[in-house]
């Protein structure tokens, strides 16, 4: 149910949602850390990726998500694995709706998210994304652009999952735009497998266009239950 401006419930949802939101992100990076400094170096990527799938999934519970997934090749995490059986990184690309998507795909894929550069500074949520690894790329910026390149190539070379929305910004509905090719090249380079994903919500206003980001969480934060289907293909 979408909430309408002035409605108090979507409101109390949207505050208490967003105190949960806090307090959810610092406890778990606290858990992260301890965790972090009781494991070898070969462990730390893994023991990154199994703390973002919790805080995932946590944060579904949170904001009211059901999904509902198809295909896929979960591990015992209930994560898509960042490796293949070379041990090479995958490239997963999605289609891109809302600010919604970055919750889903925490919850079900091990993988370093590329996302815009602005958000790095975004409170609490920058921080946590600076912290697990994600790729910042300024798409105004040539010189961001091959810069994130590279990183995703070394990522992929190193064993980690990178996961980007080639469209390059929001869309709605579910016709996918043309993809631009940066996700491609890096992935070209090193022989990453790519692994196409598809997210789509049930009805429209999860979407994120013309509108302020205020506004939009605002609305997707107030709805009471968000139902979202997730397909993985070969």
């Amino acid at each position: 149910s979408r909430p309408m401006p002035g409605d108090p419930i979507g409101d109390l949802r949207v505050a208490a949602r967003s105190g949960g939101f806090v307090g959810l992100t610092f406890s778990l990076l606290a858990c992260l850390e301890a965790d972090l400094r009781t494991s070898t170096d070969a462990e730390q990527q893994e023991v990154i990726y199994k703390w973002m799938g919790r805080y995932g999934k946590a944060l579904l519970k949170l904001f009211g998500l059901s999904v509902t997934t198809s295909g896929g090749q979960f591990g015992a995490s209930g994560l898509y694995p960042a490796k293949d059986a070379r041990g090479r990184g995958r490239m997963f690309v999605m289609n891109h709706r809302s600010m919604l998507d970055i919750f889903v795909d925490l919850a079900f894929v091990q993988a370093n998210i590329v996302s815009r550069a602005d958000l790095s500074r975004w409170p609490v949520i920058g921080l946590a994304a600076r912290r697990v690894g994600t790729l910042f790329v300024d798409r105004q910026s040539k010189q961001s652009g091959a810069a994130v390149i590279n990183a995703m190539s070394e990522a992929l070379g190193r064993g980690r999952g990178v996961l980007v929305y080639p469209e390059g910004t929001t869309f709605a509905g579910d016709e996918v735009r043309p993809f631009r090719p940066g996700a491609f090249l890096a992935a070209s380079r090193v022989g990453a497998e790519i692994v196409p994903m598809g997210i789509a919500y049930g009805g429209s206003s999860a979407a994120f266009v013309d509108e302020s980001f205020p506004a939009h969480y605002r609305r997707v934060v107030g709805d009471a239950e968000t139902k979202v289907g997730l397909a993985f293909g070969e």
